[in-house]
């Protein structure tokens, strides 16, 4: 009998797992399970075992697990929940002979390559170079950038920091609404506007440049006054998209990303209607001299429901994954 391997996405609120069979990359058997239920991770895996029916002779004993936090050594700390564990440890309690603890993000680039066709939504068209670098990008609680390089024997990622760059105005109102943020944090880094938190804060940021009350009081509410018809959730949806248009040019440029673009995470999938009436595109490829390098590359939507499970399934037996 041949035992699945575990894989999982772990976030801030949600821990979400899988099995998957050993060479394969379609997971099954997918629960998410609230993290602030559990105690720490053994807890939270033994849990899933139990509930997806696993034995003592069918558990795993291979995992590869992402998480939403830094991964250097053998502790793993939570950025956003209690949860911090030694590696070896959590092996040992697991029963485990391979357990990688990868970050989250690594594990959405990883997931790229096995999206299905049906699950990415073409936003720019181009003509990918299949043997250069591919940039995965996407806003969620931060700003998550990363390359993914075809390696000789396996994808190979870039980790980068790419959401802490200084954000860059292009145009008056931008030099307002930057002057604004100045104001608040003094550095302005792209991923102050280009997160969840971001799009309330620049919804705050276009009412107080306009003297207007705040309606909304989330991004949710930002995007559903925007459906409505709301015009300052409406101008401040349109202004998030054109900044990423921005942030993702530049990046692209900077890791040569004529693989393709990839955007992902948890708030893009719900502006897949936006993003064409948005001046994505134009922002994208307005580049200068290199406009015309930036206009020629593919930018698609990824809308996989598990992106980061793909790529835990993928790190595990990836030789170029710790």
């Amino acid at each position: 009998m041949t035992r699945p391997a575990l894989i999982g996405d772990i976030g801030g609120t949600n821990a979400r797992f899988a099995l998957v069979t050993p060479g394969a990359f379609e997971p099954r058997d997918i629960l998410s399970l609230p993290c602030a239920d559990y105690p720490g991770l053994v807890e939270a895996v033994t849990d899933y075992l139990a509930r997806v029916g696993a034995t003592a002779e069918s558990a795993p004993r291979e995992a590869c697990l992402a998480f939403a936090c830094p991964i250097h050594g053998d502790r793993v700390s939570m950025t956003n929940n209690a949860w911090s564990f030694s590696r070896a440890e959590a092996q040992h309690d697991l029963g485990l002979t391979r357990f990688k603890a990868i970050n989250d993000f690594t594990a959405q680039a990883l997931g790229v390559p096995h999206v299905a066709d049906g699950d990415l939504v073409t936003i720019q068209s181009g003509e990918s170079d299949a043997q250069t670098t591919r940039l995965v990008i996407g806003p969620g609680t931060g700003l998550g950038v990363a390359g993914l390089y075809p390696g000789r024997h396996a994808w190979v990622v870039l980790p980068t920091e790419g959401g802490h760059v200084t954000f860059a105005p292009t145009d008056e109102r931008e030099q307002n609404l930057l002057r604004h943020f100045r104001n608040r944090y003094g550095r302005v880094s792209v991923e102050r506007i280009l997160s969840g938190q971001g799009l309330y804060d620049l919804y705050l940021a276009h009412c107080s440049l306009k003297g207007a009350n705040p309606r909304c009081h989330d991004p949710a509410e930002v995007t559903e006054a925007a459906a409505s018809g709301d015009g300052m959730a409406r101008d401040t949806l349109l202004r998030f998209l054109k900044i990423l248009g921005d942030v993702c040019g530049d990046a692209a440029l900077m890791l040569g990303a004529r693989g393709g673009v990839y955007l992902c995470g948890g708030i893009l999938p719900r502006l897949v209607d936006w993003l064409p009436r948005s001046s994505f595109c134009e922002a994208f490829a307005a580049k200068g001299r290199l406009s015309g390098y930036t206009a020629a590359i593919p930018v698609q939507l990824v809308t996989a429901a598990w992106p980061g499970l793909l790529g835990a399934a993928e790190a595990l037996h990836n030789e170029e994954v710790e």
